[in-house]
């Protein structure tokens, strides 16, 4: 019985393929031999094998980065009390 393969011929980013490479190299593998397991995977769930979304932030998340926001400017403003690190934060604590 006669194997056909057929190329196929893509472009992507030049550091994407870099990165992409060396990770699958650490997992033993090479790009074609990802794509065809790739392209297995399509054929068997019929569809994509991954969940493919635009994830959005949370209402909580948005209103934390705010949040943050808002204290980062308090402290540029001298509003509230700032630290640079840990132990900073904890001599003030222990200090007061």
């Amino acid at each position: 019985m006669k194997v056909m393969t057929s190329a196929i011929n893509v472009q992507v980013d030049a550091k994407d393929k870099e990165q992409a490479t060396n990770i699958l190299k650490d997992l033993g593998l090479n790009m074609s031999t990802f794509i065809n397991m790739a392209i297995k995977q399509v054929i068997k769930k019929d569809g994509l094998p991954f969940e493919v979304s635009n994830p959005k932030p949370s209402k909580e998340l948005l209103e934390a980065l705010e949040e943050g926001e808002k204290i980062i400017q308090e402290v540029r403003e001298g509003k509230r009390q700032g630290y640079n690190n840990v132990n900073e934060m904890m001599r003030a604590i222990l200090n007061d």
